[in-house]
């Protein structure tokens, strides 16, 4: 790749990403080099012809190896993943945000003003600063049992300037009651399912945040008699395909009236609500 230009080693490194598995080989190879030439991605579309020498070669080709070879994702290599209107910080430690989660903001849009809201399994924090990104006037603060992902989710808090408390909890265990609704993208897939995840899913996204026992609800369901125990008159939780009849049961015996599931684009119910 010494000496060519942007066309060739994207073409180059399309098809070694694709025979890869993924499912997105020309968007990983767009963001790698634009992130190793220090540049926007538009500016690879509109000038194709550029030239790429020196050090960034070398760094493309890391990077492209990485991808196509360990099946790191793209977001732990640059760093950074896009979630609604925010770019965070993104690393081992935490889930790679997806677009299926911003239905969990899309619900909390709703709330009245100034109510206190919970993100339960913050991770990246992506919830929660989007969400406070949006509604500067609710009051947010987010918990994971993990140290490391609330690292991640006070430092993204910290960059973006937005004002959202983080805890260290297992679920809602000692950080009270007194919210007015809940929202959770906790672990749901089940253990049968593992051998089912793509490489770069179980291969480098943390376990704790996957993996929820064998039908996939072994984090949901104590989540649920924890916020029903709560003032949460909302309770709002992200899950996998065809788990929302169990969820919505489960809910809606624990108090919860109203129940009612959202679908996302594609299709699929993704997240169960609770009210009360």
């Amino acid at each position: 790749m010494r000496g060519v230009s942007v066309r060739d080693a994207l073409d180059g490194a399309r098809t070694a990403i694709g025979a890869s598995g993924s499912q997105s080989p020309a968007l990983d190879a767009e963001l790698l080099l634009a992130f190793a030439l220090g540049i926007d991605r538009a500016a690879l579309i509109t000038d194709p012809r550029r030239e790429i020498t020196g050090p960034p070669v070398r760094v493309y080709q890391d990077l492209v190896r990485r991808r196509s070879v360990g099946h790191e994702p793209v977001a732990y290599l640059v760093a950074s993943k896009g979630f609604r209107s925010i770019e965070l910080a993104v690393d081992s430690r935490v889930l790679v945000p997806r677009p299926e989660t911003e239905l969990l903001v899309e619900i909390a849009l709703e709330l009245p003003r100034q109510a206190r809201v919970l993100d339960v399994g913050t991770g990246s924090g992506a919830v929660a600063l989007a969400l406070k990104q949006e509604r500067p006037d609710l009051i947010i603060s987010g918990s994971d049992i993990s140290s490391g992902a609330l690292e991640v989710a006070r430092g993204n808090a910290e960059r973006l300037g937005l004002e959202v408390e983080f805890f260290q909890a297992d679920l809602l265990t000692g950080l009270g009651g007194q919210w007015d609704a809940i929202l959770s993208n906790p672990p749901y897939i089940a253990e049968s399912e593992r051998a089912s995840l793509p490489p770069d899913v179980i291969g480098h996204e943390p376990e704790l945040a996957l993996i929820a026992g064998a039908d996939g609800l072994a984090v949901i369901r104590p989540l649920v008699l924890a916020a029903a125990q709560s003032d949460a008159r909302l309770l709002a939780i992200e899950l996998g395909a065809g788990q929302a009849s169990a969820v919505s049961e489960l809910i809606g015996a624990a108090g919860f009236s109203g129940v009612t599931a959202h679908s996302d684009l594609a299709g699929i119910e993704r997240v169960v609500v609770g009210e009360r």
